[in-house]
């Protein structure tokens, strides 16, 4: 297939035969499972997936691509190609009663994490996720708190899915080859809470908000929400900044806020 990466798209199109191998093993596809590939670009890993697993589906922005991939895919088993932006695609239509969604995909850098919020609203019809990404944003998807790659990314994600970091993937290994390292990362929704939210939505503004400004303490960047005497009241020092926050801490100032906000 000869197709111009287009910049705007963030195309770096994978070609290294060992990764391909190594990803194709991590994600371990058996037959029967509803597997879903976000940006397939130009089959590399498709081909490999459709072979082990016999039917999948793709979401593929890019309308040049699409034909290509279902020629070089067509004998290989049966591939349904979506032509829409991840980042409005609703996933969980392709799942079924029985079947949750195994989705896989090297992310463009440059939406991978609005993809990431958009499908951690989805959970409810995803078993697991296996993605290719920058190398520094899985270092934050996994970063601990007190840590300064801890923030708003590694809460939100972290409180829905255990974060594994599986391996690093070189530049070289793509086409064109980016200007950054790559890894590979799978996302496993917790079987049970590892906190109790009592509101969603009310704890990604507290986590946001306390993240907005990072050298501010949570007695400045929360004020809006809670006071000192309030934070104080829930264990939690005031004065410290949000990177040394844990989940439970987090959820526990969301919820106070949630109680305090309620009729």
């Amino acid at each position: 297939m000869t197709h111009k990466a287009r910049k705007r798209f963030g195309q770096n199109f994978l070609h290294d035969p060992g990764v391909i191998r190594r990803i194709v093993s991590v994600i371990s596809p058996l037959a029967g499972e509803q597997l879903v590939e976000i940006g397939p670009g130009q089959g590399a890993i498709t081909k490999e997936l459709l072979k082990a697993i016999g039917c999948m589906d793709a979401v593929e922005l890019d309308r040049d691509l699409i034909a290509p991939l279902a020629r070089i895919c067509g004998d290989l088993g049966e591939l349904h190609i979506h032509c829409a932006d991840a980042l409005k695609f609703d996933f969980c239509q392709l799942a079924t009663a029985d079947k949750r969604l195994r989705i896989v995909g090297n992310l463009p850098y440059n939406i991978s994490t609005p993809i990431l919020f958009r499908l951690i609203d989805q959970l409810d019809c995803i078993q697991d996720m296996h993605f290719m990404l920058q190398k520094e944003v899985v270092e934050r998807m996994a970063a601990e708190p007190g840590s300064k790659t801890y923030g708003r990314l590694s809460v939100m994600l972290q409180v829905k899915c255990e974060i594994t970091p599986l391996f690093d993937i070189g530049s070289g290994a793509f086409k064109p080859a980016p200007k950054v390292e790559s890894a590979f990362v799978r996302l496993q929704p917790h079987a049970k809470p590892v906190v109790q939210v009592n509101n969603d939505e009310l704890f990604f503004r507290v986590v946001t908000q306390a993240f907005a400004q990072r050298r501010k303490t949570l007695r400045n960047s929360l004020r809006e929400l809670i006071d000192a005497d309030g934070i104080q009241a829930l264990g939690i020092d005031p004065v410290i900044r949000a990177e040394r926050l844990t989940l439970a801490e987090f959820a526990a100032l969301a919820n106070a806020v949630a109680c305090a906000e309620s009729p």
